[in-house]
């Protein structure tokens, strides 16, 4: 083997071991930087893992947050359905009592109408009007109640004349004080009556006999003044001068005489009338 053979095979033994060297080397930094790569796409991983968690539980945050609103909405609803249930069957029990006490009041009406028609039936004409007063409350019908009032206007119309006639009776007999009572009693139960104009008066003449001068001018005064009968205005006159007499009011007894002539010029007292103020004129 020459020599240049041997060199040629060292120079290529050489090439060979830094071919291999290099391959080394190579492959050296090849596994770096694959184990560099490995490292990154790990960290890569554990990132996308650690979104993919943090991403489900917001997304399960949310989806339970929302579950919470609706199932609370259907909640509220069902509550709000239930109060309006509950104040719609407290406002039937509410109508109900309602119904029952008006059928109640109205069997009570019915049968205290009953009581009351037996009574005017008897013509216990006091007891009834007695009795009258709780029509008011009665849960009677428009028609029976106005039938009742116009049965308790006729029944005090009744007593009212029965009540002056028996003052009429009374005053003739000298029994001033009963016939007082008895004028005031049938004044009380009707005050507008056809014979209350004339009951005023036979008052006024039984406080006069009772020397009560001054309630006899009290009921005169307005009897003289807003009376509307004719035909007790001159002789109610007439008495007011005789009570202002009585109690010496002298000034004022001239001044309704000469009112009386003035007003009841055509009066049959007229001459009865002048005599009196000539005779105040003269004595006082």
């Amino acid at each position: 083997m020459h020599e240049y053979d041997l060199e040629e095979i060292k120079r290529e033994i050489v090439e060979g071991r830094s071919l291999t060297i290099k391959s080394n080397n190579l492959i050296n930094a090849l596994s770096a930087d694959l184990k560099s790569i490995a490292k990154r796409q790990q960290g890569y991983e554990r990132r996308i893992f650690m979104h993919s968690i943090a991403a489900y539980l917001v997304t399960i945050i949310i989806i339970l947050g929302l579950t919470k609103i609706a199932m609370d909405a259907q909640i509220e609803a069902v509550r709000s359905e239930t109060r309006d249930s509950s104040e719609e069957l407290e406002e039937l029990q509410v109508e109900l009592e309602l119904v029952r006490k008006r059928e109640q009041g109205r069997i009570e009406a019915s049968q205290e109408a009953a009581r009351l028609h037996q009574i005017l039936r008897a013509e216990n004409r006091r007891d009834f009007l007695t009795e009258l007063p709780k029509v008011a409350i009665m849960a009677l019908s428009p028609t029976e109640r106005a039938v009742f009032e116009e049965a308790g206007s006729k029944a005090r119309r009744e007593l009212s004349r029965l009540s002056y006639q028996t003052g009429i009776e009374h005053a003739r007999a000298g029994r001033y004080h009963e016939a007082s009572q008895a004028f005031r009693e049938s004044l009380k139960l009707e005050s507008d009556a056809p014979h209350s104009a004339q009951a005023r008066f036979e008052l006024a003449l039984s406080y006069r006999a009772l020397d009560q001068q001054k309630s006899a001018i009290f009921i005169l005064i307005k009897l003289t003044e807003a009376s509307a009968s004719v035909d007790v205005l001159d002789e109610a006159t007439l008495l007011l001068a005789e009570c202002q007499t009585d109690i010496k009011l002298y000034n004022d007894a001239k001044e309704t005489l000469r009112t009386f002539l003035r007003r009841f010029p055509a009066s049959p007292l007229r001459g009865e009338a002048r005599l009196k103020l000539s005779r105040l004129n003269l004595q006082h």
